[in-house]
């Protein structure tokens, strides 16, 4: 007879898993509270500005400071009373032109130094890099003669023109980046399926590099915005841009600082607006290649 052996019965219930608690380390929470500290410090001269803003005159000059006031819109009338109206629309125009001035300018430049590199690469790209090199105020007295004997001084276009010259160099460096980030496959495939040069920048390239180019113009844009040295020396009154118009709030009679915040408030807000519509292409576009 054919013996067998005793077999175990199969259980299915298996041991319970044990449950790992992690123990918190104090060092994090330093460096958390920590942080926020510093972000906290960083961020407290905007907030105080935008509260004297809402503040009077006699208020936002008390020594030791008000914390507890009624909030006036006075000091805003006050700001639009002065005029503000023309050089907050004149920094618009300037930097909106001058921003798709160097996107038209740099996306093809930058495109034709990366993918479809051109003879002496290097050298066009110091030569880019060398007109930053020259400090400004070297040249703006060539720049004022120039601009004198044509009779440009004190037109919204020379401040165009200068602010594309200023950021053009930026964007193509920026933008060349983005476009090295892109497989080269990419415009071989669209090649062979017949597609031209044009479009297959326009439907296969430009949608992938869009975050980058959103990037590069809200750094032309935050550039443009709040340039002043062009602008105080080559404007008077009718292209008048924002940064200039902010000095007439300090005279000899001493500082307004309400006027002064409430204005810095409304010289803000645009640059504000922008980033904050922009904030997701312009996080993708900074990890896309611009720090490489």
């Amino acid at each position: 007879m054919a013996t067998t052996t005793p077999t175990r019965p199969v259980t299915t219930d298996s041991a319970p898993t044990p449950v790992i608690r992690r123990r918190r380390n104090p060092r994090g929470g330093l460096l958390t509270a920590f942080t926020w500290i510093i972000s906290i410090g960083f961020f407290f001269p905007v907030l105080w500005m935008v509260l004297t803003a809402f503040k009077k005159e006699a208020d936002a000059n008390t020594n030791p400071p008000t914390f507890l006031f009624t909030p006036t819109l006075e000091q805003f009338r006050n700001v639009f009373d002065a005029g503000i109206a023309t050089p907050l629309l004149n920094s618009v125009f300037a930097t909106v032109a001058s921003t798709i001035l160097v996107l038209l300018l740099g996306v093809p430049a930058a495109f034709a130094l990366s993918l479809r590199p051109v003879r002496k690469t290097s050298d066009a790209l110091f030569f880019f890099l060398s007109t930053k090199m020259l400090p400004i105020v070297a040249a703006i007295i060539p720049l004022y003669v120039i601009v004198g004997k044509i009779g440009m001084l004190d037109n919204i276009w020379t401040l165009v023109i200068l602010y594309t010259a200023m950021n053009l160099p930026i964007a193509v460096w920026m933008m060349r980046s983005f476009f090295l980030e892109v497989p080269k496959e990419l415009l071989e495939a669209a090649s062979i399926d017949g597609a031209s040069l044009w479009t297959s920048v326009r439907e296969v390239i430009l949608p992938l590099i869009s975050p980058g180019i959103a990037a590069t113009a809200l750094i032309c844009v935050i550039f443009s915005w709040n340039e002043f040295f062009f602008a105080v020396n080559m404007t008077a009154v009718n292209a008048q841009t924002m940064p200039v118009f902010l000095t007439g709030f300090m005279s000899g009679q001493g500082l307004f600082w309400a006027q002064l915040s409430a204005a810095s408030v409304l010289a803000a807000l645009p640059v504000v607006i922008a980033g904050w519509i922009a904030q997701n292409k312009l996080v993708r576009g900074l990890s896309f290649g611009a720090i490489k």
